[in-house]
């Protein structure tokens, strides 16, 4: 009985009455009571957790770097012309970058001297003029004369001239000798070779040319020389020293920088006469200096090198990069050190005053 009850109580809803259902008599004797069975709690339906779906990793998206902003425009560059280039070129002039006459046109001497500017002031090298160039330029020079710009130059009155005699003309004589614009002997008077000595000397530095030493000229010369010793007013020549250089040749004729790399000198030969002498270094065994017959094809005064970001003062270039220049660092270390290629001179004033007396054209001989 009680497992048909259990079995009718598992197959109907709890409590539920049918309503077909007729009472049952009352039994004769007690029956016992059925104890209804307390529901167990319903096992729990099983759960299915899904497989979880692989995730897809997108592969890491390459940064590039932010392409290189465009350099801003040129207001003037190679193959300009006008007086823009003029005022250019003379604010050049006033900070010694551009040396000769003012052309107004946008040559290489001009990018080479806006190149060597922008690279001691940190301003992006690229050989021509934008506005960060010329505002810079601007704040260190001031506006040129018209005069300027075309050249045209005013002498001051002369202190010597043609016919002029005396101590002060074989002063003049005897400075004018010392940078290779006068040969013959001093005799102190202001004849033809005097006039055209210091005619070549004028033109050189923006002077007007007039053949006679007025007070800007004298100026010039006496800052670029030395006070002339009593051999030197009174044509004594001394014997040759030991330590006199041994010229090649080819450094016998005209105007030559004749450089030694055996006798680690350079000499400024004037006609087979040794003017001044001076130590130099060269390249390593990487980075050699060319032997050959040159000639200076260019002068920067305070070029900075491009490819290296070094001050090159007083430089001559003689052979594509190759100078002689002067070097700071051949001062301070002597032969523990080379160049990248060029003759490095460890005597400032001496190649100061090589870098005035020549020319471009001179000869250059780089020997063994």
């Amino acid at each position: 009985m009680i497992a048909a009850v259990a079995l009718l109580l598992a197959g109907c809803a709890p409590g539920a009455v049918s309503p077909d259902a007729t009472p049952l008599p009352a039994p004769s004797s007690p029956v016992a009571e059925p104890v209804p069975a307390t529901p167990s709690a319903p096992a729990p339906s099983p759960s299915f957790s899904p497989d979880p779906v692989p995730s897809i990793t997108e592969p890491p998206t390459q940064e590039t770097a932010p392409p290189a902003p465009p350099p801003p425009p040129a207001l003037l560059e190679l193959s300009d012309e006008g007086d823009d280039v003029r005022d250019l070129q003379h604010r050049l002039l006033q900070l010694d970058w551009f040396s000769g006459k003012i052309t107004g046109v946008y040559a290489e001497d001009t990018r080479l001297a806006i190149e060597g500017f922008q690279a001691k002031r940190g301003i992006p090298v690229t050989g021509a003029v934008d506005q960060v160039t010329l505002d810079r330029l601007h704040s260190m020079t001031r506006e040129p004369t018209r005069d300027e710009m075309y050249n045209v130059l005013t002498p001051g009155p002369a202190i010597y001239a043609q016919g002029s005699k005396g101590d002060g003309v074989k002063d003049l004589q005897a400075r004018l000798k010392q940078i290779g614009w006068y040969s013959p002997k001093i005799d102190g008077i202001f004849g033809a070779q005097t006039l055209e000595a210091v005619k070549g000397f004028q033109a050189k530095r923006q002077i007007p040319v007039t053949g006679e030493v007025d007070q800007r000229t004298k100026d010039r010369l006496y800052g670029m020389t030395r006070k002339p010793t009593a051999d030197e007013l009174n044509n004594v020549v001394r014997a040759a020293t030991p330590s006199t250089m041994t010229l090649d040749d080819r450094c016998l004729t005209g105007r030559v920088i004749c450089i030694s790399k055996a006798q680690r000198r350079l000499a400024w030969v004037i006609d087979g006469t040794i003017v001044d002498t001076m130590s130099v270094r060269f390249g390593s065994e990487l980075t050699p200096t060319r032997n050959g017959v040159f000639s200076v094809y260019w002068k920067s005064k305070n070029h900075v090198s491009s490819l290296y970001d070094t001050p090159m003062p007083y430089a001559l270039f003689f052979s594509g990069g190759q100078a002689v220049h002067y070097s700071a660092d051949f001062a301070r270390n002597g032969y523990n050190g080379a160049s990248h290629g060029c003759v490095n001179v460890r005597d400032k004033s001496a190649v100061a005053a090589l870098f005035d007396a020549a020319r471009v054209g001179d000869k250059v001989v780089v020997y063994a």
